[in-house]
């Protein structure tokens, strides 16, 4: 497809992967950038790089990509390992592109529902107020407001809780009979690895259709839920009986996120609920 748009994808994980296959089986032609790249699916044009670094790539492309997708994950679970992945990590690859030239279409940036500090299960959207008070979510609110003022047109994805194969903790926690509080409730919100895949492609892909995108989505499937909700659930469905004396440990925050600007666009997730994302999960034996 000679004009097939051109995708980057800083950070090219699990997530990143799965947006890249979608597209290139669409005909995208998809660079995958990170520093190991022997794990890349096939489809996926390898790009060595290093994001700590302010040196631009020797190998970078000589053609702007159309699109870059940065979905980056932190290396280290402290404020030091989130500044450097998100907010300097993002910082030298812009650096890179501005020393070449280039001028994307659109940056996607994949941010969290951590920068909303909602503690009473409001429901929250793309215009409630952020006010982190832990420092995940306060850098990647830095690291949102660098995207967004960038220059380069750019969106930022809010992704909830990511679950899906091989994320067995949860599972594993409710089979070894795990208290959860019920009052007050702990509201949780959650996206199927699958469908946070999907939303990302579907958002490039309606740029590159020429539709108009907001700054900011949520990505989010449509039913929040309590977590004793959730909990009993897993329990019936896995036959589990007994109790342990141990407790889930509580959770940072309890809102309940819409996902009504991006089903607004035409996005619809595969996992609507919890319901449909474990029960496929248990199908294929996690």
């Amino acid at each position: 497809m000679p004009n097939a748009p051109a995708l980057l994808i800083a950070g090219c994980g699990d997530i990143g992967s799965r947006v890249g296959l979608r597209l290139a089986t669409q005909g995208w032609r998809v660079q995958g950038l990170r520093r190991h790249v022997a794990g890349l699916p096939s489809a996926i044009q390898p790009l060595y790089a290093d994001l700590a670094s302010p040196h631009c790539p020797e190998d970078w492309p000589k053609t702007a990509p159309d699109y870059v997708l940065y979905a980056v994950a932190a290396q280290q679970r402290d404020e030091a390992g989130y500044r450097a992945a998100y907010v300097e990590g993002l910082r030298n690859l812009l650096g890179w592109l501005d020393a070449r030239g280039q001028r994307p279409r659109r940056l996607l940036f994949v941010s969290s529902t951590a920068v909303y500090a909602q503690q009473a299960g409001e429901w929250v959207d793309e215009h409630s107020p952020c006010e982190p008070s832990g420092f995940n979510g306060q850098v990647m609110l830095e690291a949102e407001r660098l995207a967004l003022g960038s220059g380069v047109p750019a969106s930022v994805v809010r992704l909830a809780g990511l679950y899906g194969p091989h994320s067995r903790m949860l599972l594993d926690q409710v089979r070894a009979g795990l208290q959860v509080q019920s009052e007050p409730p702990l509201f949780a919100n959650r996206i199927h690895r699958d469908d946070a895949a999907g939303l990302l492609a579907y958002l490039l892909q309606a740029d590159a259709q020429g539709r108009v995108l907001d700054d900011c989505y949520l990505g989010v499937d449509d039913e929040p839920a309590a977590l004793h909700e959730v909990v009993a659930w897993l329990r019936e469905q896995l036959g589990v009986g007994n109790w342990a004396e141990q407790a889930l440990g509580r959770r940072a925050g309890s809102k309940r996120c819409s996902n009504a600007r991006a089903r607004a666009l035409g996005w619809r997730p595969e996992y609507p609920s919890y319901r449909e994302g474990y029960a496929a999960l248990l199908t294929q034996g996690q």
